[in-house]
């Protein structure tokens, strides 16, 4: 029986919209969020303590919870519902561009290397039949160049920046010999029409945002097949997100909610251990604390505004110390980061306990927003496939679109056994 992504997104959609408050409010302070008082879910989540709290973190109260005490009714459906919806086909086997020399990954990070290799390996039934590989977003130029290679054909990467372009066509230089058929131009497709050919394959490896919106519009008015990863779905230009098909149309998020989508729960995370991620978090919120007892008014997640995301694990007096230097404020003194840090530090205790529903719907709404993609496509007379592409541990953005107006070009997939515990 093959996914149907049609009842796929009428799941999803049966679990977001009745909790559109939910992920419309963050828990920012200690302050109990009316959904969760509305619900009747305070006390069990404030009551929360040791391996129960840390299982919830590292798995995701959707899995933890089949083996909570105590829990209510309303939050145990809630969770039964992300976990159907969640388990998702997978790539079978696992796919690698095996045609593709070592020399070529040269400067390319491994976990980067990692998915460039099964992208295009899960590419090659719908990369046989093109004329010509198309890389939006290019970036770096990696996988464009790798295309032509392994492939064998013309590819060209866009991308809006022009210096990454001018990287890029350096690289090409210095591979010559074996990529002649890769280019690179500057175009920003937000702001600029893609034009595709019916004998295109268009590629969106972790195009962010409203890009993977302009990709999917693109394909379906030109024809042409499709693979597509998404990512930091939260990067639009305008406030909330408007629905691409017809079946999704009352899945209207606001960028703040589309922002949710980036978090994702595992013991090990891809950078560092959940246990170091929550200290992490942990810092930022002293770090807000601060900035906003200095008299300014900082939204949740603009405290590390211009500060690498990664300084949160030096501790507050590092971010701090940098925070207030950018801001042209004074100094911080030892006595009030430790003042904040305290503060925080019992504050943080509440928000961690109070926020897991809403984190428990990260993956329902980044499932909502590829499904949504898909059935635009699907009633334009494609045959569409979604799937998990790469393993959690190499990056949890991991959910593909595969389209084509032809369903035998397709990826071959496993179907989801019912005991498969994570998608």
């Amino acid at each position: 029986m093959d996914f149907d992504v049609a009842r796929a997104l009428e799941r999803v959609q049966g679990a977001l919209l009745p909790a559109l408050d939910i992920v419309s409010e963050r828990v920012d302070d200690a302050r109990v969020p009316e959904w969760c008082a509305a619900r009747g879910w305070t006390d069990f989540l404030l009551a929360l303590q040791g391996r129960d709290l840390e299982r919830c973190e590292a798995e995701g109260l959707a899995y933890a919870a089949r083996t909570l005490p105590e829990l209510p009714a309303s939050l145990s459906e809630l969770a039964a519902q992300v976990r159907e919806l969640s388990a998702l086909p997978a790539l079978v086997g696992a796919p690698t561009g095996a045609g593709v020399a070592d020399e070529e990954y040269r400067g390319v990070s491994r976990r980067k290397r990692e998915q460039l290799s099964i992208l295009l390996g899960a590419l090659d039934p719908l990369a046989a039949p093109a004329r010509r590989i198309v890389d939006v977003g290019a970036g770096s130029g990696h996988f464009t160049r790798l295309a032509a290679q392994h492939f064998e054909r013309a590819a060209l990467g866009l991308e809006r920046n022009p210096d990454r372009v001018k990287s890029a066509s350096r690289r090409l230089d210095r591979h010559n010999d074996r990529t002649f058929l890769a280019e690179f131009a500057v175009l920003d497709a937000g702001r600029e029409p893609l034009l595709l050919r019916p004998d295109d394959l268009a590629i969106g490896l972790h195009a962010c945002g409203e890009l993977g919106d302009a990709l999917v519009t693109a394909v379906a008015t030109s024809g042409c097949d499709l693979g597509l990863v998404s990512c930091c779905l939260q990067k639009i230009s305008g406030p909330v997100r408007i629905p691409l098909s017809h079946a999704a149309r009352e899945l209207t998020l606001h960028r703040g909610t589309l922002g949710l989508s980036n978090l994702t729960s595992q013991t090990q995370g891809v950078e560092v251990q959940i246990e170091l991620t929550m200290q992490a978090r942990r810092t930022r919120f002293a770090l807000r604390r601060l900035l906003m007892a200095r008299g300014l008014d900082i939204p949740p997640g603009a405290e590390m505004q211009g500060i690498n995301r990664r300084r949160a694990h030096f501790g507050l007096r590092d971010i701090a110390s940098r925070a207030l230097e950018q801001r042209g404020l004074a100094p911080g003194s030892a006595a009030e980061f430790a003042e904040h840090e305290a503060a925080a530090a019992l504050d943080f205790e509440v928000v961690r306990r109070l926020s897991l529903p809403r984190n428990m719907l990260a993956r329902a709404i980044e499932l909502g927003v590829v499904l949504d993609r898909a059935m635009r496509l699907s009633e334009n007379d494609y045959a569409v496939l979604v799937a998990t592409l790469f393993d959690r541990a190499v990056t949890p953005r991991n959910i593909s679109l595969f389209a084509s107006r032809h369903r035998a070009r397709l990826p071959r997939v496993r179907l989801p056994a019912q005991s498969e515990r994570r998608s």
